[in-house]
Formats: structure tokens, C-alpha cells, sequence
């Protein structure tokens, strides 16, 4: 399918992560309270009433796209499929809750379009920072309005790594990986959850490591890192949001990465 196809698609979600991202500022340091759900993570009434807005705009824009969000799960679309078979969009409104509640701005709204097998739309917006990150196949990586690039560095040493939470590693099998990546020398920073992919997109960071992803938390990241010259997806160098794990590096870098995952 041609850019054009998708420029509708990149503008519609814009416009909604904007929209969101202005509703979550509504309740942005103000000592709002979290509840718990079943796996132990943090909602708030932010979180739900931002993806009530952006499920009502596709609904009322795509109906016949179906809906993933973190809060309100799946809905299948109103009217069967789209004219390019299974469509759907996916939604975290409030990417980084924790942050969130305790008044850090390194939270986002997260929309993106799946298409079969393929995510040729992603949006990140950052509403507490005003930094807007925005990609659709064909039609490059956009942030604020300017092109956006991953960085040049050529060895892994020379750069930065983001990651969410340290202990995470050993939780969930990655112990031996991560004293891997901060033996190699390079700078550790616990830059969470959107905001380290959206570094690397931007040049900011060369590697971002989650040993465990949803695919609400990751969907834009694919074609944002795409079209920003670099690489999403799992720590086997497969290019997709269902691995169970999320990286983000340069296409120059991605070598020397797997490498040091594989030991």
C-alpha cells in the first residue's frame, strides 16, 4: 500500500493521542489515587476516561476496526472488517502509570494500527513533556514536526542504555544478558517504559531493553524505529510487538547487540 494510504490514519491518530494526552493532564500532579489490578499494576481514572476518548474517536471515525486497550481490552469492529481485512487499533492511554501517579512527566499515550500482520501507524505522545513522536510507512518518523533519527555511534561502548527496571532482568530470565550489556562499558540509565524506545528514535539513546512487553505498551515503537532508521522488536532480532519483550537500537548497532544476547 502507498504512504498516502496511511496519512489519514497518521493525522486521526495525532489528533486523538493529543486529545488524550490534554484529558491525562486534567489529572497530572494533583495526588491522585491508584487502584490495583489483578497482576498488581497501578489505574487511575485518568487511564480510563483517556481511552474512553480515544475508543468514541475510532468508533466514530473507524468503525469497522476493531479496538485493544489496555483498560477496556478487545473489541471486535462494528461493521466486520476494513477494506484491508483485519484492522484494529491498539491503545495504551497512559503508558507508565507509575510515573504518572507520582507526578514524573516520563509518561505516554500509545495508539498504533495493526493491519494483518503488519503496524504501518504508531503515535507516542508525551502530553506532560509536549513531545509528540509519529511514524506511518513511507512517510518517516516525525517528532514535533521535524524528522527524527536514530543516532550514529558506531559501537556499543560509545552509547547509552535505557532500561525500565533492573530487577526485572532476573525476574523474568535476563540476568546473564543485562551484566552482559553493562560490562560492554556503555552508560545504564533507567529511562522506563515509552520514553526509553522514544530515545533511541530520536537519536537520544542507542539501546532500550524490556524483558517483558504487552502489546499495548510497544505497537507504535514498530513503525516509529522503522522509519527512524533503527530496530524494534524481540531480543532475536525479529521486527514484531508479539515477542513477549521489546529492544530498540540502530540498524548499525543491532549486530553487536545480538550478539552480546546470544552470549
Amino acid at each position: 500500500m502507498t504512504a498516502d494510504t496511511w496519512r489519514a490514519h497518521l493525522e486521526f491518530a495525532t489528533k486523538t493521542a493529543w486529545q488524550a494526552g490534554q484529558l491525562t493532564l486534567g489529572y497530572f500532579q494533583t495526588e491522585l489515587q491508584a487502584d490495583l489490578k489483578e497482576d498488581d499494576s497501578p489505574v487511575t481514572i485518568a487511564d480510563r476516561k483517556a481511552e474512553e476518548l480515544i475508543r468514541n474517536r475510532i468508533e466514530t471515525h473507524f468503525p469497522d476496526y476493531g479496538i485493544v486497550g489496555e483498560e477496556f481490552g478487545e473489541a471486535a469492529a462494528r461493521g466486520g472488517q476494513s477494506r484491508w481485512g483485519q484492522s484494529r487499533w491498539i491503545v495504551d492511554p497512559i503508558d507508565g502509570t507509575r510515573s504518572f501517579v507520582r507526578g514524573v512527566p516520563l509518561y505516554a499515550v500509545l495508539i498504533a494500527l495493526e493491519v494483518g500482520d503488519e503496524v504501518p501507524v504508531g503515535v507516542a505522545y508525551f502530553p506532560a513533556m509536549g513531545e509528540m513522536l509519529a511514524a506511518a510507512d513511507g512517510l518517516g518518523c516525525w517528532w514535533n514536526g521535524r524528522p527524527a533519527r536514530v543516532s550514529g555511534v558506531q559501537r556499543l561502548s560509545q552509547g547509552v542504555i535505557a532500561h525500565t527496571d533492573a530487577p526485572a532482568f532476573s525476574q523474568f530470565g535476563r540476568e546473564s544478558e543485562w551484566q552482559r550489556f553493562q560490562a560492554r562499558g556503555a552508560t545504564c540509565r533507567g529511562w522506563s517504559d515509552a520514553y526509553g524506545h522514544m530515545l533511541v528514535a530520536t537519536g537520544r539513546a542507542e539501546v532500550m531493553l524490556d524483558p517483558i512487553m504487552n502489546v499495548w505498551d510497544c505497537a507504535p515503537f514498530l513503525p516509529i524505529l522503522r522509519e527512524a532508521g533503527g530496530y524494534f522488536g524481540d531480543w532475536s532480532g525479529n521486527a514484531t510487538i508479539r515477542g513477549g519483550e521489546a529492544l530498540s537500537t540502530t540498524q548499525t548497532l543491532l549486530p553487536e547487540v545480538l550478539a552480546l544476547i546470544g552470549g
